[in-house]
């Protein structure tokens, strides 16, 4: 220790050169330490990210493609031809549900059929509801379909073949 200090300047600015000098070697030496530390917790953050990257493609090898659903209409055959047929008009809004506009134009209708059975006489009843369109929103109208006491239950096909 006693070698340090006599290896020392006398002189005060030659002293305060040297503590700045030294005070830069300290700064620069701190510096290269935190970089040091950074390098390393960067190396660190690399390596979990790719252990994660694994994992998440071998959770999506696993996983299998399902394909997109479609919804198929009715297979039911339509009623004979022969049958009479009553049409009964069920009346379409007067006025838009949407925004209350009554420039309502007709695009088309839904006809949806059901047998009755009159004693000695089979009938289908088509109800009609038409479709209306509201020249200010652009937006679809249509009465609701009617009750049917079987839901979606038509007929029984094999009685028509």
């Amino acid at each position: 220790m006693d070698e340090a200090i006599a290896d020392l300047p006398d002189d005060i600015d030659a002293l305060r050169a040297a503590l700045i000098a030294s005070r830069a070697r300290a700064a620069r030496v701190e510096a290269e330490a935190a970089a040091a530390r950074a390098q390393l917790k960067l190396e660190e953050a690399e390596s979990s990210a790719t252990e994660d990257e694994l994992a998440a493609e071998k959770a999506a090898a696993k996983t299998s493609q399902v394909s997109a659903f479609s919804r198929r209409r009715p297979a039911g055959k339509p009623f004979p031809a022969h049958l009479p047929r009553e049409r009964v008009l069920v009346p379409g809004p007067t006025c838009c549900a949407c925004c209350g506009g009554t420039r309502l134009c007709k695009l088309g209708e839904d006809i949806t059929e059901t047998l009755e059975v009159i004693p000695r006489q089979w009938s289908v009843i088509q109800h009609v509801r038409e479709k209306l369109s509201c020249r200010d929103c652009e937006k679809i109208s249509q009465a609701p379909a009617p009750f049917h006491v079987i839901p979606r239950g038509w007929r029984d096909q094999a009685c028509w073949q």
